[in-house]
């Protein structure tokens, strides 16, 4: 009996788990977690590849230059990564109480107007987060662009002897148009660049947090769905409780009505 009991115990248990919600929970931590992760690394070695080899300083003063902007994006992914946490167990508690397996292990329960406009509230941010990431993977797509094209330079000057191709940090707005910032294949920095390591690394990183950044999209999308989903099941279980209320409300008159008739016929008998 003890044994029947408990595994009754875990096949409610299993079946109160929205699992719907947690594949979209693993997808979009994964998604956060690489974009974070290899994005602050990647900005890292950009840092570090444009002190080395572009031989650029940090401005002095309040002049917000290219380093600044890193910092500034560093502190960003460090906001991203906690407020998505926190959205994420949000979502998962907001799958719980909306799944209909917990009307199974707590009971019935009754739908109320706060949990509708919860539901609601999740979906409307949920989309604008959605959008927000789409253009958070468009502005990561940029560095990824910067690094094929430095990527490229490197791979042509190895294959064709005499070549003299030139990047110049002017045509992406790293610097301004007065500071002339470039490196040339016969120079000795590119050659450097081009043999190190710290290239390949950082072009790497930018790519899997693009990747990261479009798995991001993707949880977006799937927490839309399921958040659909609820929002569906709890209009409906909305209606099916306004309907069990008028349908008891009106045997409850029925049998006063037939309560009252017995009542009088017994005392027009007596």
């Amino acid at each position: 009996m003890y044994t029947e009991g408990c595994f009754e115990c875990c096949i409610k248990c299993l079946g109160g788990i929205p699992y719907a919600s947690l594949i979209a929970t693993i997808l979009l931590y994964a998604g956060v977690a690489l974009f974070c992760g290899c994005g602050h690394e990647a900005l890292s070695g950009t840092v570090n590849i444009l002190q080395t080899y572009f031989e650029m300083t940090r401005t002095a003063g309040d002049v917000i230059d290219v380093f600044t902007m890193i910092d500034i994006f560093k502190y960003v992914i460090y906001g991203v990564a906690a407020a998505f946490f926190v959205y994420g167990i949000l979502l998962m508690v907001e799958g719980f109480f909306t799944t209909g397996a917990i009307k199974d292990l707590y009971g019935d329960f009754k739908i109320t107007t706060c949990g509708r406009c919860v539901s609601a509230w999740f979906i409307m941010l949920t989309y604008i987060f959605m959008l927000a990431w789409l253009g958070v993977t468009a502005f990561t797509s940029l560095p990824v662009y910067m690094y094929f094209n430095l990527w490229t330079i490197c791979r042509n000057a190895t294959l064709v002897d005499g070549t003299n191709l030139c990047l110049d940090l002017r045509q992406y707005g790293i610097v301004t148009i007065g500071e002339e910032k470039k490196v040339c294949t016969t120079s000795e920095s590119f050659i450097k660049m081009c043999d190190s390591n710290e290239l390949n690394m950082t072009f790497h990183l930018f790519i899997v947090a693009l990747a990261g950044a479009g798995a991001a999209v993707i949880a977006m999308v799937h927490y839309l769905m399921v958040l659909s989903a609820n929002w569906a099941y709890v209009k409906d279980a909305c209606r099916m409780q306004k309907y069990e209320d008028i349908k008891s409300k009106e045997e409850q008159e029925l049998h006063d009505i037939h309560s009252t008739r017995s009542k009088e016929r017994l005392n027009a008998y007596t």
